[in-house]
């Protein structure tokens, strides 16, 4: 038997906490330092602005146009702006299909609406496609599963975050929440 600690609260918290992944765009000069901005974790409006003249003034092809769309998205998700990045993400889907990234970072501005069922769906695509940074996915359909109240694929996506990426801390903090116990 799984449980978790969880509670409202922290799914608030998580909703907030939904990890973001970039996509290097090596385009033109916009396209070039909007990814390198996201990358870094910029978000202020300034740097959307460049993703923005780089999407209206550069001739981009359609990885590099969506790759944009991506990295403009996570921009506006880190202010908490999630229909905006939402919006952003369903365009870079729309150009590049097979582009895991736009599909995990669709489901974690899911997660900040609060739309769990619906991130699993673009979470799942995303893991399957080989999204770059994995770790990230499983962290977020975790957040996602315990959203819908599926506390064992929880622990099993924050335990396998936590496998990919043994340095980072966000799922072992959460894998603390968890006690598990024979039935």
């Amino acid at each position: 038997m799984f449980r978790s600690a969880a509670s409202l609260a922290i799914l608030i918290w998580a909703g907030a906490g939904a990890a973001q992944a970039a996509v290097t765009v090596l385009g033109g000069d916009f396209a070039n330092a909007c990814s390198r901005a996201a990358v870094v974790g910029e978000s202020d409006l300034r740097f959307e602005a460049l993703c923005n003249d780089a999407l209206d003034y550069e001739l981009l092809n359609a990885h590099d146009r969506a790759g944009t769309f991506v990295n403009r998205g996570v921009m506006r998700m880190r202010r908490l702006s999630y229909e905006d990045a939402k919006r952003d993400f369903d365009v870079a889907v729309k150009l590049q299909n097979k582009m895991g990234e736009a599909y995990v970072n669709r489901g974690a501005a899911n997660i900040g609406l609060r739309r769990f069922a619906e991130s699993l769906q673009d979470l799942d695509k995303g893991i399957e496609l080989g999204a770059d940074e994995l770790e990230k996915a499983y962290f977020n359909r975790a957040l996602a599963h315990e959203g819908v109240g599926d506390v064992r694929k929880a622990y099993f996506d924050y335990l396998k975050a936590s496998e990919l990426s043994p340095d980072w801390p966000a799922p072992k903090d959460e894998l603390v929440r968890f006690s598990v116990s024979r039935p």
